[in-house]
């Protein structure tokens, strides 16, 4: 009997596990650690810095314990219009209120906490806009994610990864223009990703930025975003804008062809991983090559 009930809570806590892991998104992982991988690429002055412990610190929070934050948070409060949401039979998670959820959000947003000995304190204030902002898109009274435009510019904390592993290698802040063009980047990244949820928002009465502009013009938002954000890191290095045109071109391409956008939508984690990997080699062939 013993070893029976032993099993059962092991393979409990299993489960749970198992559900924090669909539910921080692992083909979004990259969302957050990846910026956190070109910070680190760029800010670098040796190989040695690719490897400070506060490098590796940032990148292991940003890869998982991050998301479950962030995605916790989002489902937690979403758990009314997730019924409907098509999008959470298969490959998300849906929240139906099982307590540990947001214990584990808790612990998650506090693991920050434990990492300030060894991460400099140029890092912190992205840490803290990490944070709020992440907060701040889903849980009342701000809920960024419901309010038009906002939604789309509270995004922006997807840069903060990598603004903060910057300024924990270099000692300083990163170039402002980095920074705008990662923030337009990620206003266009979410808003596309809105373009699914459409529909069900609309029929559960919320207000974003894509249900606004319905989902023609949405593309038309989403491909000025990225130009401009190709625009301001052509202002750093010619090469860096030219590879961000892929967006622009991308968002072209899906508006004019007969491409259902919920399938599109799951091309974008392959498509941002290539792009953030040539980033990050662009960054180490200036560290070894000058």
């Amino acid at each position: 009997m013993n070893g029976e009930r032993i099993h059962t809570s092991d393979r409990s806590v299993a489960d749970d596990l198992a559900y924090l892991l669909t539910l921080s998104r692992p083909r979004f992982w990259l969302y957050l650690a990846g910026p956190a991988l070109v910070g680190v690429a760029y800010a670098a002055d040796s190989t040695a810095d690719l490897v400070a412990p506060a490098a590796v610190a940032l990148f292991a929070y940003f890869l998982v314990p991050a998301n479950v934050f962030l995605y916790g948070i989002n489902d937690v409060y979403d758990r009314d219009i997730d019924a409907a949401n098509p999008k959470k039979e298969g490959r998300e998670a849906r929240y139906e209120g099982q307590r540990f959820v947001p214990a584990a959000v808790a612990l998650c947003a506090a693991v920050p906490l434990a990492l300030l000995p060894v991460v400099p304190a140029p890092a912190w204030p992205w840490l803290a806009a990490f944070l709020v902002l992440g907060a701040a898109y889903s849980a009342p009274p701000a809920r960024f994610k419901t309010t038009p435009l906002l939604d789309s510019v509270s995004n922006g904390l997807y840069v903060t990864p990598g603004a903060a592993a910057y300024a924990a290698v270099a000692g300083s802040q990163p170039p402002a223009l980095a920074v705008l063009g990662g923030w337009l980047w990620a206003m266009g990244m979410h808003t596309f990703s809105a373009v699914p949820d459409i529909e069900p928002d609309r029929a559960a009465g919320i207000r974003t930025t894509a249900t606004v502009l319905g989902k023609r013009r949405t593309y038309a938002y989403c491909g000025a975003c990225w130009l401009a954000a190709a625009g301001a890191f052509a202002a750093l290095d010619y090469r860096l804008g030219a590879l961000l045109l892929v967006y622009p071109a991308l968002v072209a391409g899906v508006a004019t062809a007969s491409v259902a956008v919920d399938r599109a939508y799951w091309w974008f984690p392959a498509i941002n991983t290539a792009v953030g990997t040539l980033l990050t080699m662009g960054g180490l062939w200036r560290l070894v090559y000058g």
